[in-house]
Order: structure tokens, then C-alpha cells, then sequence
């Protein structure tokens, strides 16, 4: 099989907070900005990888979610506890420097895990954990 990823999903409560951090922080390029109905879907990812992105999307826009559903997705985004993503670098203080110059919320500074890498922890605007990963 020669099968690939092409896109993740990470939801967003802010979408020009998103864009700033995905884009000014992170250094990804923007691939597409969509809006329809009041609400944004923006699709970033690293220039390197033209053929890999995340979207960046309103859990709201989903019409098969209730309100209750919205209510406990809003809540466990507040938490930082509903969606994440796993990023890789060659230099992983280089890029734990960056995204703190560039205020992001940090959980964790680069550590040698238990388990055979090197990572550190941020969190985006909306609260998703953006763990990157040191390439050995």
C-alpha cells in the first residue's frame, strides 16, 4: 500500500488567533482561508510539505452536533483536552525558543521522554497540545 497523510483536523474558537500562531509562529504557509455562514476554515502546513495540512476548523460548523455536544467541545478545548497534533524538527531548542519568543502556551520544555525522544509541548490558542518531536 502507498498510502500517506494528507490532513488532520484541529478545531478553532478563533480563527485570526489560529492564523497567527499556525502561520506567524509556527512558520507554516496558508494554503486556504474559507469563510461561509460567519465561521472560518483555514488550512496551513509546513512549506516543505506541500502534500501534508491541517485544517483549521469551527467545531460549530459541524450540523450533526448538538448543542450539548457543542457546549462539552467548547469546554474539553478550554481544557486542552479534545484534539492535538504531533510535529517533528531536527532542532528541537530552536524551535522551543521560537514558539516561546512568540508567547505560546508552554506545557512542557524540551525533555528526554522515558520512551526514546526528545520533545516539548505548547498549546494553540484554542487549547489543542502541539507536542514537537526532536528527529534523531
Amino acid at each position: 500500500m502507498d498510502i500517506t497523510i494528507q490532513t488532520c483536523f484541529l478545531p478553532h474558537d478563533d480563527p485570526d488567533a489560529a492564523l497567527a500562531f499556525y502561520r506567524d509562529t509556527l512558520g507554516f504557509e496558508v494554503r486556504n482561508d474559507v469563510g461561509h455562514g460567519g465561521m472560518r476554515w483555514i488550512t496551513v502546513g509546513p512549506p516543505e510539505q506541500p502534500g501534508t495540512s491541517i485544517v483549521l476548523y469551527p467545531p460549530a460548523a459541524d450540523p450533526g452536533i448538538t448543542e450539548e455536544e457543542q457546549r462539552v467541545i467548547a469546554e474539553m478545548m478550554a481544557k486542552g483536552c479534545y484534539a492535538g497534533v504531533n510535529l517533528a524538527t531536527a532542532d528541537l531548542d530552536a524551535a522551543f525558543e521560537r514558539l516561546q519568543a512568540g508567547d505560546a502556551d508552554v506545557v512542557q520544555e524540551p525533555t528526554d521522554q522515558p520512551y526514546g525522544v526528545r520533545d516539548c509541548a505548547f498549546r494553540d490558542p484554542a487549547g489543542n497540545l502541539i507536542r514537537i518531536v526532536e528527529l534523531r
